[in-house]
């Protein structure tokens, strides 16, 4: 999906050209060896990151009984595959080690699960803010449908369909390495995927959110009301409670919205502008575009902790879970051999000497 720096030399099939025929000039990748140092970092650091989290959430998940966690869990699995395949998959082995010399099959196929992987990192936030945004606005309503059961069917039904996304895009064409200018396959695709990436999932996390500042806002207008009818302390503990999720919520959307937007911009520029392959600006532009994009599969775990005292618990808790585990394995080894010694010491006396016999006696 992620079209990589260009460090390797293409063949004639990527260009459009034939043996023999004029080459032409191609942008250079200003950026050098760096995204390969980058994304190996990222990759180590997000995938362990994210599994704690998965490790946290479901915790919690199977304690409070909640959807928001299911939620949660589900934006956690796909973001790891969305590491495992763009960055594991596509950059550093293909690009990286095997320099793209892979079957074409093989490199198509590949394309399609990126951008399967990355639709469900995405939309996996919609029914998290449209859950959010019931519990806020229809109280009432959400004790009645919001319940991990039915959050676990609207997954796996967003899940079916970013697989389903994913299949056109086994067309994608190379951007770094294709010198042609875009047909209009080429254009249906990139304006296909900029609208379920970022054009439409932005939209509405734009308008559920507006609607649950405002109903936040009317909240607080109420309190002191309230407060004079001596009815402002009951009322103070839940909506702390709804606070905290909720500026979870937008914390999650607006770091989606801020990494995302200036790969979006590139992909359009190079439609209409000028090519990444052809342009160095727009090249340098785009692999930094995209190393903010992927930044956005390793740093929900870094917000949630910012935000949730919940999951921050849930996290000291398997990280002492841990470290406890073999400091419980060897105190139970010691205690084991003390009470083998302690029972034969019980079923064998030692016996008394005969001068202690004989003072005894």
């Amino acid at each position: 999906m992620f079209d990589w720096p260009n460090i390797t030399v293409p063949s004639y099939s990527e260009q459009g050209l034939k043996p023999g025929g004029e080459e032409l000039q191609r942008s250079t990748c200003v950026l050098g060896f760096f995204p390969v140092i980058y994304y190996s970092a990222l990759l180590c650091v997000g995938v362990p990151v994210n599994i704690l989290t998965a490790v946290a959430l479901s915790r919690l998940a199977a304690r409070t009984k909640k959807a928001l966690y299911v939620y949660l869990l589900a934006l956690t699995g796909s973001d790891i595959l969305s590491q495992l395949f763009i960055i594991f998959v596509g950059f550093l082995l293909e690009t990286a080690v095997f320099h793209r010399e892979v079957p074409t099959l093989l490199l198509r196929s590949v394309s399609m699960a990126e951008f399967a992987a990355n639709h469900a990192s995405i939309w996996a936030t919609v029914p998290l803010t449209v859950d959010r945004y019931v519990a806020l606005c229809h109280p009432l309503l959400h004790r009645q449908i919001s319940y991990p059961a039915r959050a676990r069917r609207i997954i796996a039904v967003v899940f079916f369909l970013a697989l389903l996304s994913g299949v056109p895009f086994f067309w994608w064409s190379d951007m770094w390495r294709v010198a042609r200018p875009p047909t209009s396959l080429d254009s249906a695709l990139i304006w296909t995927h900029v609208t379920i990436i970022y054009f439409l999932p932005c939209s509405i996390f734009l308008v559920l959110n507006l609607l649950i500042i405002h109903r936040l806002r009317a909240r607080q207008r109420q309190v002191p009301c309230q407060e004079e009818r001596g009815g402002g302390g009951a009322r103070l503990a839940p909506r702390r409670r709804l606070g905290k999720s909720t500026a979870m919520l937008l914390v999650i959307t607006s770091a989606f919205a801020i990494l995302w937007a200036p790969r979006t911009i590139v992909v359009i520029y190079h439609l209409y502008v000028s090519s990444v392959h052809k342009d160095w600006r727009v090249h340098l532009a785009y692999d930094l575009s995209n190393m903010l994009a992927m930044l956005n599969t390793a740093v929900n775990f870094f917000l949630y902790c910012f935000v949730s005292k919940p999951f921050r618990a849930a996290v000291r808790d398997v990280l002492l879970h841990h470290q406890q585990a073999p400091a419980n394995a060897s105190t139970s080894s010691l205690s084991s051999r003390t009470d083998k010694h302690s029972h034969r010491d019980s079923t064998n006396p030692t016996p008394l000497s005969p001068r202690r016999a004989n003072k005894t006696m």
